[in-house]
Formats: C-alpha cells, sequence, structure tokens
C-alpha cells in the first residue's frame, strides 16, 4: 500500500480503520495496525494547506516510509471515523493536527503543523523497535 500515491493511499487507510471491523470490537480505531505499522495522523476539519503540505511530505518520501513500516491517515472533517480518531488520540476538531503513533499504538510526536520526514525518520529511528528491526536487516 505504501507505493500508492499519498491521496489513494491516505484514502485506502481511512476506510480501513472505520469502525465496522474488529477494531470497533476492540474499541481502538488503531488497534488493526498495533505492532504491524507506525501511522502518521493527519486530523483537520478540511483539506486545508498543512494537510496539503504533509500530504507533498509523505508522497515524496514513499521509500522512507515503507523502510519504517510507517502508513498514513488521515481524520479530515466530522465523519465518524474521523471523530473516534480524534478521541482516541486527544485532538481538537477545529484545528491540523499531526501524530506519529508508534508500533504499540502511542503517540509519539503530536504537531499543530506538518511534520517534516527529517524528524519523523530522526524520531523513528531512535525507537527500540525500530533499531531491531535496522540490527536485523
Amino acid at each position: 500500500m505504501i507505493g500508492m500515491a499519498a491521496a489513494g493511499l491516505a484514502a485506502s487507510l481511512a476506510a480501513a480503520v472505520g469502525l465496522g471491523g474488529p477494531a470497533q470490537a476492540a474499541g481502538d480505531p488503531l488497534s488493526a495496525y498495533r505492532w504491524k505499522s507506525r501511522l502518521l495522523v493527519i486530523s483537520a476539519p478540511t483539506a486545508d494547506g498543512n494537510v496539503e503540505a504533509q500530504r507533498r511530505a509523505v508522497a515524496a518520501a514513499r521509500e522512507g516510509m515503507a523502510e519504517r513500516d510507517l502508513a498514513v491517515v488521515e481524520a479530515l472533517g466530522a465523519t465518524p471515523e474521523a471523530v473516534a480518531l480524534r478521541r482516541r488520540l486527544g485532538l481538537p476538531g477545529d484545528g491540523f493536527r499531526a501524530v506519529l503513533v508508534g508500533k504499540d499504538g502511542e503517540p509519539k510526536i503530536t504537531a499543530p503543523s506538518p511534520i517534516s520526514t527529517k524528524t519523523l525518520f530522526s524520531t523513528i529511528d531512535a525507537m527500540p523497535m525500530r533499531r531491531d528491526e535496522m540490527r536485523g536487516r
């Protein structure tokens, strides 16, 4: 999925995070990703300039994202899925937020503006689990 265009990837993952499957049963919209993927959650009331900037950064860094098991999930608007993601991460519904979520399902960085891929990658690469992954490759 990482090889898709950023918008297609985000749409696919947003659909996958829907509340109609195992995630709903677990009560956590991120549970399907736990221990499998790190996530960059993009949250905003609409697809504004910050959302577009974060999407461009993601699109330009597909290879690095795939290497780090980093996927993108968008929480845009007031859909039930977006509201559930915001509630899970404690995000406001009235502004942009970007959140890096570790494979453990916990937020690692929360920012009110787009997070650079340099910051994303350096944060991930400093994580013990990622260090183990790099040693294993």
